[in-house]
């Protein structure tokens, strides 16, 4: 039963003094079920090319990233806690890349994925059902196809595993080296047909990129499966938009990256409570400008008995988007998994899209992201 394929989209038009912004939204009905157990629907799953996902994944940027997530290998047991958890809750997607963690621990993100993976105590079949997404950073000295097939089967070394769910471009190097970028699809091609991985996808690719790459890909007998792309309320310009539009029309699954805004929509953080490190110093910029914003997650958090996280990681849910929202502890997860199971109305989600274009900050984009 696949409640996401039932969804219709539809387009208004919210006016203001500034400009006009086609806005989509879901038209789907709200279906009450009583639940027993975990806050989610073991059924719902979504298609992402030939893969069967679950409806919100896993991201693991933290995992290994002392600068900004401010990781240590003590954390190592909380963490496999969250990824069991995740996992005996019917998430199946977990997104990594080959350049997560900090110095020395480059690469830490996926050794952990895979040390998590194999240690896992549940039946195997659920195990087995687990889609690994991978991304692959274009560095200066991949410079061929090979490079990128070598850089794959270090991956799969690292989390010990023998093809990978989705091997994905980390971005596209079209701003600054555009004669590297054919490297970077003909090694797409290359991991592909050599069976590395089930399915390749791309990751901060703008619409004229996207839709480049498709055809390409499309050109030599490859499917793309998936684009991922910061996707949140902080986030819906009008690039985001296109890109959401380009992905609905060439049957690609949208991967919504920070759907919570690097927690600015988790209504944890005020001016006088900020984190630590580059994140603080971002906060201090955008959060005065998201009261509008703030308010509307709150009130309808209050109405519906959820939290404001779990509202906007389903706004996401709604707009037809996987979210992979992070999680370094036990109650992070918990609270990610109360997003699933239900759906915002039609009416919830125009306040929410308003009052994100009422605020006047916005989160800052990807600087590798393409037009």
């Amino acid at each position: 039963m696949d409640l996401l394929s039932t969804t219709s989209n539809k387009y208004i038009i919210c006016s203001s003094a500034a400009n006009e912004t086609a806005l989509p939204f879901s038209s789907l009905k709200q279906i009450k079920i009583p639940r027993l157990g975990p806050p989610f629907w073991p059924w719902e799953k979504v298609k992402m090319g030939p893969l069967t996902v679950s409806p919100m994944g896993f991201g693991t940027w933290a995992w290994g990233n002392q600068l900004l997530w401010g990781y240590q290998e003590a954390m190592d047991d909380d963490l496999q806690a969250t990824f069991n958890l995740a996992v005996e809750n019917g998430i199946n997607l977990f997104d990594t890349a080959d350049s997560y963690g900090t110095g020395k621990l480059n690469g830490q993100s996926e050794k952990l994925l895979g040390k998590f993976l194999q240690e896992f105590k549940g039946q195997s079949r659920v195990r087995d059902d687990i889609v690994i997404a991978t991304k692959f950073a274009p560095y200066p000295w991949r410079l061929t196809s090979g490079q990128f097939v070598k850089a794959c089967k270090a991956s799969l070394d690292r989390m010990e595993i023998e093809q990978i769910g989705i091997g994905q471009l980390h971005w596209s190097t079209a701003n600054y080296a555009p004669f590297q970028e054919m490297a970077l699809w003909d090694g797409l091609v290359a991991m592909y047909e050599k069976g590395l991985v089930r399915a390749v996808g791309v990751s901060n690719y703008g619409p004229k990129q996207l839709v480049k790459i498709h055809k390409y890909l499309n050109s030599r007998g490859v499917p793309l499966c998936s684009a991922q792309v910061q996707f949140s309320l902080l986030s819906i310009g009008r690039d985001q938009m296109e890109i959401k539009e380009i992905c609905d029309a060439l049957d690609i699954r949208l991967i919504s990256y920070s759907p919570l805004g690097l927690g600015m929509l988790t209504g944890k953080y005020t001016l006088s409570n900020l984190p630590n490190g580059p994140r603080g110093l971002l906060f201090r910029q955008i959060l005065p400008g998201l009261e509008p914003l703030q308010c509307s997650l709150r009130e309808i958090a209050k109405k519906r008995g959820k939290t404001i996280p779990q509202v906007a990681i389903n706004w996401c849910i709604c707009k037809g988007t996987v979210p992979i929202p992070g999680g370094k502890t036990v109650k992070q997860v918990k609270e990610n998994l109360g997003a699933l199971g239900w759906r915002l109305s039609s009416d919830e989600l125009l306040q929410l899209e308003y009052a994100a274009q009422e605020s006047p900050r916005k989160m800052i984009q990807n600087v590798f992201q393409t037009p």
